[in-house]
């Protein structure tokens, strides 16, 4: 039963909503360059009310020995905050039929706000569990999003926007954050930025040209340069192209992991109160 005091919409009602509105966004995504139509969208992509960092978790982008540093920032920053809801179901990968990655990998909402979350959507859980869920979400090959977005609080009807933020795994195929984004307005390019402390570095010995990473860059921010791949101004280090790379040849440069971690906690505290 709906209970409009105590919840927000249910599971069913969110998809129903997101499904209707689907192609709206995707639109408003491939026209925000465009002029005219980009002083009309771009505002809805304007910062504080759209924040997205990518966080590469995926197990096969570093070696072992390295921790995979950005996961653990991840890890470290969830077991922090008391208040985690996870979804037991990706909406966009449901939405699409997913055939490449799993749809019951669902996001995880932080904050005092998820207390609106419908059961129906998932559960509350304790900080192991989504720690565990992270592990899970890397194993199977997705990205993490942290996500400061309207369009959250709107869809599940969480009141307390200041008091919510979502960690989204997401794909390249399904993604409504990932999709859509090669030809961006610039509201748009600057709410999706790099994790503070990363750069993506490919070393020229090992690049043949092949052009797999210029194909599969989300912001088509890779370009072949002299037979070399590139990565330009706009990547946003989400380490898709490390994976990727037949050769092996894009690698990631971690900084200091306290200052990474100090500064994608003062990003967050920038845009919500999660704590």
């Amino acid at each position: 039963m709906m209970n409009f005091l105590k919840y927000g919409p249910t599971k069913k009602m969110v998809k129903v909503s997101l499904w209707l509105s689907w192609p709206i966004m995707i639109a408003a995504k491939r026209l925000s360059s465009y002029p005219i139509f980009k002083w009309i969208i771009n505002p809805f992509f304007a910062y504080p009310w759209n924040e997205v960092t990518s966080v590469p978790i995926n197990e096969v982008i570093l070696p072992p020995d390295s921790l995979i540093l950005p996961r653990r920032v991840l890890e470290r920053l969830l077991l922090e905050v008391e208040d985690i809801f996870i979804l037991e179901e990706c909406i966009c990968r449901s939405k699409i039929g997913c055939e490449e990655y799993p749809s019951d990998i669902g996001c995880m909402a932080l904050g005092p706000a998820v207390s609106r979350m419908h059961p129906s959507h998932g559960r509350i859980v304790i900080q192991e569990e989504a720690v565990a869920h992270v592990r899970r979400a890397a194993k199977a090959g997705l990205i993490a999003n942290v996500a400061h977005v309207w369009i959250d609080p709107v869809a599940f009807g969480l009141t307390n926007f200041k008091q919510l933020m979502f960690i989204c795994f997401c794909c390249d195929c399904c993604c409504l954050y990932r999709t859509h984004m090669e030809k961006r307005g610039p509201n748009l390019d600057r709410a999706y930025k790099k994790l503070p402390g990363i750069s993506v570095e490919v070393d020229p010995e090992k690049c043949t040209g092949c052009g797999v990473c210029v194909d599969r860059c989300f912001v088509a921010a890779m370009k072949i340069d002299n037979g070399t791949a590139i990565p330009g101004e706009s990547c946003k280090g989400c380490g898709r192209c490390v994976e990727i790379c037949p050769e092996g040849a894009v690698s990631l440069r971690i900084e200091n992991e306290e200052e990474l971690y100090r500064q994608i906690k003062d990003r967050i505290k920038d845009v919500a109160d999660i704590w």
